[in-house]
């Protein structure tokens, strides 16, 4: 049975692959920052059962890790990969002459993984099955990213090597901020662990008037669009408002449509993201990757749709959801 630990164990190579890259090209604070970032991809599964056996200083020792990544990332010491004029106008020939084939590999992702996820049921060999049910997107994700890889080879008829030098530039102009969407997905979790939803809920008692819907609603909506801000993630902030405003007052207290809330509340975070730096997937990586003057440009081009949208989302919501 394929399990997702071998996709991380992939990514856990890769890793150790740019670091050693950078040590080649002296780049000592890019390397040891990927190659610190690779040990949980590779030894995670033995961390957790070093810790489960009550061998606590694997854990302390990669959290002493995360804490040097920390320091890296804010002393500044990662340098950014500098092309020379040769190899950007060898990649600008390449794309003219490839033109729009180069989206090939990047849509064949998501089609790769809804198939994989969709055949994945029927995918057995003596009852067994073929990928482990529960983690089946994550591991179509990946066998996708791999298929991704073929083609793009296949199209531009370039060797394996290149594509790994290719990724470690993109890594080192990324730099810190490729770190930024993985930190981000575990703080819904994390919030909702430790009871913000229920702190959330007390300051919103405290605050608005309970027994008034359209405050209630207002207080979620903006809530969601504030959270996001902050987590640059919607998906981290909708459990946390859901449990501290949504279901308790909304739902419970006014008979809201959870499906109604639930689909629009989403929504109206993305509101936020379109507004935060910490949504780095969607507006610091394309200010990167461009090489665009203004690092916030991407923000400062959103910012009028987001507070459109959002004033639409919150009228669709009022009308929509205490049908």
């Amino acid at each position: 049975m394929l399990r997702v630990e071998v996709i991380y164990w992939l990514i856990g190579a890769f890793l150790l692959v740019a670091a050693a890259m950078d040590v080649r090209a002296r780049r000592w604070s890019n390397a040891a920052f990927w190659a610190i970032l690779a040990v949980p991809f590779l030894a995670g599964d033995s961390i957790l059962a070093a810790a489960h056996d009550g061998v606590r200083w694997p854990a302390q020792a990669m959290g002493g890790g995360l804490v040097a990544l920390g320091v890296l990332a804010a002393r500044g010491a990662m340098r950014r990969h500098e092309d020379d004029s040769a190899s950007a106008q060898k990649r600008r020939a390449a794309a003219q002459r490839l033109g729009n084939r180069l989206f090939a590999p990047a849509l064949a992702i998501p089609l790769a993984t809804v198939a994989i996820v969709l055949a994945a049921p029927y995918l057995r060999w003596n009852a067994t099955p073929l990928l482990d049910p529960a983690q089946a997107t994550l591991i179509a994700l990946g066998l996708a990213c791999i298929v991704a890889l073929a083609i793009g080879l296949r199209i531009t008829r370039a060797p394996f090597a290149e594509s790994l030098r290719e990724g470690r530039r993109l890594l080192d102009t990324l730099g810190w901020a490729a770190l930024l969407p993985m930190v981000l997905a575990t703080l819904g979790s994390v919030f909702a662990s430790t009871g913000v939803g229920d702190a959330i809920a007390g300051i919103v008692g405290a605050v608005i008037p309970a027994d008034n819907r359209l405050a209630c609603l207002a207080a979620f909506a903006f809530g969601m669009v504030v959270f996001t801000v902050i987590m640059g993630n919607a998906f981290a902030a909708f459990p946390v408002m859901m449990a501290g405003v949504g279901l308790p007052l909304l739902v419970l207290r006014h008979h809201a449509d959870p499906a109604v809330l639930g689909a629009i509340g989403m929504l109206t975070g993305y509101c936020g993201t379109l507004l935060t730096p910490m949504a780095a997937n969607f507006n610091i990586v394309p200010a990167v990757l461009l090489e665009l003057p203004d690092q916030y440009g991407v923000i400062r081009a959103q910012w009028p749709t987001a507070l459109m949208l959002l004033a639409v989302n919150f009228v669709l919501m009022w009308m929509l959801v205490f049908r």
